[in-house]
């Protein structure tokens, strides 16, 4: 199942990363992009009270559990209904975790050497983080050259219209956070979602 939810994000292309502390709000912008055609999302482990945002949007969704850092956080969000774990970093004890318990785990480089012990470890898809700091579309371009083995995910402050760019550097896959939802309505991030599936031609 690992290589499914990781295929089903690949084909996705980009991966919307809702993080705020209310699950109230959660909910809202997990439904108006479900509504704008996306079909996986990450929703970051703010707080305790998310887990059961996870277990209500996992009815509707492929939940990525994100922002997850000690191998205590992902008990709770695997038992939430999530299918994917997310993290900024890269950490062994939470490949082992991950293996254990056959779920995707994505994990967070930011250097040539940290991706390509990541991909020594099986990661399935590894994370670069934070991208918009490190160089952006350059820094992708550079870090696939010699290394075109690399499926990578890019985050960290990327926004909308930067994605095709980004896919088209040899991404597999977008992160996008604040640039996707905040301050928006629920119609304003459905439009924003059709659209760049639309552009992307998923």
């Amino acid at each position: 199942m690992t290589e499914n939810y990781i295929k089903k994000l690949c084909e996705q292309k980009f991966c919307p990363i809702i993080r705020n502390s209310n699950p109230d709000e959660v909910v809202r912008i997990a439904k108006a992009l479900c509504n704008g055609g996306v079909k996986i999302l990450e929703i970051n482990v703010e707080n305790s009270s998310i887990y059961r945002t996870i277990a209500e949007v996992s009815q509707y969704a492929t939940v990525c559990a994100g922002g997850i850092i000690t191998t205590i956080q992902p008990d709770a969000a695997l038992l939430a209904g999530a299918k994917l774990l997310s993290s900024p970093i890269f950490s062994m004890n939470m490949v082992k975790f991950s293996k254990d318990q056959k779920v995707p785990y994505i994990a967070g480089t930011s250097t040539a050497n940290e991706s390509y012990t990541a991909w020594k470890s099986r990661i399935p898809l590894i994370k670069l983080f934070p991208i918009t700091e490190m160089g952006g579309v350059k820094y992708v371009e550079n870090i696939l050259r010699p290394m075109p083995f690399l499926n990578v995910m890019v985050q960290g402050n990327v926004k909308v219209n930067e994605v095709k760019s980004y896919i088209d550097a040899g991404a597999r896959v977008v992160g996008i956070g604040r640039s996707m939802s905040d301050g928006s309505s629920a119609a304003e991030i459905s439009a924003r979602a059709e659209a760049l599936i639309k552009i992307l031609k998923v």
